[in-house]
């Protein structure tokens, strides 16, 4: 091979390889020691913006990053995010100085990982902030306050557990929607104000952990804790509805009442459950007579959970008498509980925390359980025709899926018809479609609907127009006394008209004297009542010692004097069946 002929293959190879050079997918650059650009790809000018393709980001950063390079005369490997106008874009790049021909030379190789960070942003969002809210997590407020323990003189701290009151009855008023809106402006409003060394958390639902750090003292969180709660007080408007929100709020103090984390967000909810049960809206402070009660709170849900597991719960039967006829229209059924030493629990101390642990759709399917099992002494005592009523919470009420197993259960009975629902006028007002969507259903069974505890809900003589229902029971409040409570008396009347022009019947609740009675028999046109004046609860195994008596054994329950001691008696084998 001649000279030319050399000279002309070198000249190929170089264009060869610098066309490769040329389209190499990463980015490489050369620069010499003053950084000037000897060599520049299409991947580097268009990661860089030579090549006008986007807005040239700022390179300062790379400029310092090359001269560093260059000076250590060792390589560096570094990731690059480049800002050029809204866009970013994130270089994996390698600087590495050589030494050619005599010069300084700046090789530098950049790969595109920006979808790669974008992804890696999305988990690390998705593990350490709230999708809805965009607050830092529970692990988030965690290592930030086992930082602060961890650090010598900390300095004191306060950790605030917030739980919006309601928020179950708001979404179920308004709508998933609107709840998930409401969180999003709530949290807002909770995180005005807050310093830099501060930290607002969402950690589930409706619950979220404040710390306040550094404190001076118990009064300077009292006040900032106050004026939150009261940037809370007005509404939020939201799809078209007013939106009212309040939020109970428990705070423990570091060093004051724990040495961790899980100890402090333990007692700062200790703290705020007591706010709940002490009327909701406001603030408390950790206290030892709180985690005593906690204590024993515990143990009525072990408890409790326990005796569902145990079935060790029992059914009292309470009678609506015709107050004219004594003849039984219906019987209520009354969930009990035995505890450990076979003594009977009134609802109150379990009810309303089954609802809170979601044990009291299980109670529900237990009592008709029983209902079921025990039927036979129920006709012999009360009759086959008396109806037979069982409570369902408005909670349960509003709960499709519930109420849909619960109508299964009843029509497996094979007598549906026998039984009656009782609900309380809460369960029509919320925004759950009962009336629309649930209430067919058991229409359909033939299974009455009766409105317990009337006039001490959110309802009101214009809303009872529109509830749809077989049973008004006017609540005990208005009945007690009511011979001697000329306004009550009034009040009667006109629920007593309405319920009459709906076609409803009404009851009379919490029936305890003969001059109640009295009073129901001679001014209103009310046929049934219930209580202690007629009987006391009967259980079940009282019902299967009932044999059905003959009718010369039927006394007159009007006719009796009403100095007895009432509620000593148990009139039910008296009754016309």
């Amino acid at each position: 091979m001649n000279d030319n002929e050399y000279s002309g293959a070198t000249e190929a190879e170089l264009g060869f390889l610098k066309e490769i050079v040329r389209m190499l997918p990463a980015g490489l650059t050369v620069q010499d020691a003053d950084g000037e650009l000897l060599l520049v790809n299409d991947a580097a000018a268009a990661q860089l913006g030579i090549d006008g393709s986007r807005p040239s980001p700022d390179l300062a950063p790379r400029r310092e990053a090359c001269r560093r390079a260059l000076s250590a005369g060792q390589a560096v490997v570094m990731e690059e995010a480049l800002h050029g106008g809204a866009a970013r874009q994130v270089l994996l790049t390698t600087h590495r100085p050589v030494r050619l021909a005599g010069r300084e030379l700046l090789i530098s190789a950049s790969s595109d990982i920006t979808e790669q960070k974008n992804f890696e942003d999305q988990l690390f969002r998705s593990a350490y902030f709230d999708e809805l809210t965009g607050l830092p997590s529970r692990r988030v407020i965690e290592h930030r306050a086992n930082s602060l323990l961890a650090e010598n003189g900390g300095g004191r701290f306060a950790l605030a557990f917030l739980d919006v009151d309601n928020f179950k009855h708001i979404n179920d008023y308004y709508g998933h929607a609107v709840g998930d809106a409401l969180l999003v402006e709530l949290s807002k409003r909770l995180g005005r104000d807050l310093r830099d060394s501060d930290m607002l958390s969402r950690i589930s639902g409706d619950e979220f952990l404040l710390l306040l750090s550094p404190i001076q003292s118990v009064e300077e969180v009292a006040e900032f804790i106050q004026s939150t709660l009261e940037r809370l007080t007005a509404p939020f408007f939201i799809d078209n509805s007013e939106v009212f929100a309040s939020t109970s709020v428990g705070i423990s103090l570091y060093p004051d009442h724990g040495s961790s984390f899980e100890a402090l967000r333990q007692n700062a909810d200790i703290a705020m459950y007591r706010v709940k049960n002490d009327g909701k809206g406001s603030a408390a402070f950790f206290d030892s007579s709180m985690e005593r009660e906690a204590l024993a709170r515990m143990k009525i849900e072990q408890s409790l959970r326990l005796a569902i597991l145990e079935k060790r719960f029992c059914c009292a039967f309470q009678s609506k008498v015709d107050i004219r006829t004594q003849a039984v229209k219906g019987i209520e059924a009354l969930v009990r509980l035995r505890d450990d030493e076979g003594v009977i629990q009134a609802p109150g101390s379990f009810i309303n925390l089954a609802g809170e642990l979601g044990l009291i759709d299980e109670l529900t399917h237990l009592v008709l359980a029983e209902i079921v099992k025990s039927i036979d002494a129920i006709n012999a005592t009360f009759g086959a025709d008396a109806t037979i009523s069982i409570n369902v919470a408005a909670k349960q009420a509003g709960n499709p899926e519930f109420m849909r197993s619960f109508a299964r259960a009843l029509e497996e009975t094979g007598f549906p018809q026998r039984f009656m629902i009782e609900v309380t006028e809460d369960a029509f007002v919320a925004k759950n479609h009962f009336q629309s969507e649930i209430l067919p259903m058991f229409r359909k069974l033939g299974v009455g609907i009766s409105i317990d505890d009337f006039g001490t809900g959110y309802s009101s003589l214009s809303a009872l127009a529109d509830i749809t229902a077989d049973e008004i029971k006017i609540d005990r409040s208005f009945i007690t006394d009511i011979h001697k409570r000329p306004r009550s008396q009034g009040i009667l009347r006109a629920i007593e008209s309405l319920s009459e022009a709906l076609g409803m019947t009404v009851i009379a609740e919490g029936l305890e004297s003969y001059e109640e009675l009295a009073y129901l028999q001679a001014a209103t046109k009310i046929r049934y009542a219930q209580g202690y004046y007629f009987s006391r609860p009967i259980f079940l195994e009282e019902l299967k010692l009932a044999t059905p008596l003959s009718s010369e054994a039927r006394a007159n329950v009007a006719s009796r004097p009403h100095q007895q001691n009432r509620q000593g008696y148990s009139r039910a084998s008296g009754y016309r069946r």
